[in-house]
């Protein structure tokens, strides 16, 4: 997309990103915001705070390939070998 990009259009947070930084949330009460992966019923798979981190590196990824001019615009991210079998629901079940 060629011009201005449409953002602030959220009501739960504000989302920023410095390019050496990565992305950051911040709540309208001030409070950080993270992010999490739902499955498509809404449980949560993962909140771990790299999640943001992770998703920051793909886009990164894909834009260097497009600038680059190597044609790729999708990267993927996929769960370390032998970690996602055993911690697929890496929230506390804990009280």
């Amino acid at each position: 997309m060629i011009g201005a990009i449409p953002t602030g259009t959220l009501s739960t947070a504000e989302i920023s990103a410095v390019i050496h930084q990565g992305l950051h949330i911040k709540l309208p009460d001030g409070r950080i915001g993270r992010l999490a992966i739902l499955d498509d019923v809404g449980q949560i798979v993962d909140d771990n705070p790299a999640i943001a981190h992770e998703v920051w590196l793909v886009y990164v990824a894909c834009y260097k390939n497009f600038l680059i001019g190597n044609g790729h615009f999708r990267v993927y991210s996929e769960p370390l070998p032998g970690i996602a079998d055993s911690t697929y629901n890496r929230r506390s079940t804990q009280a």
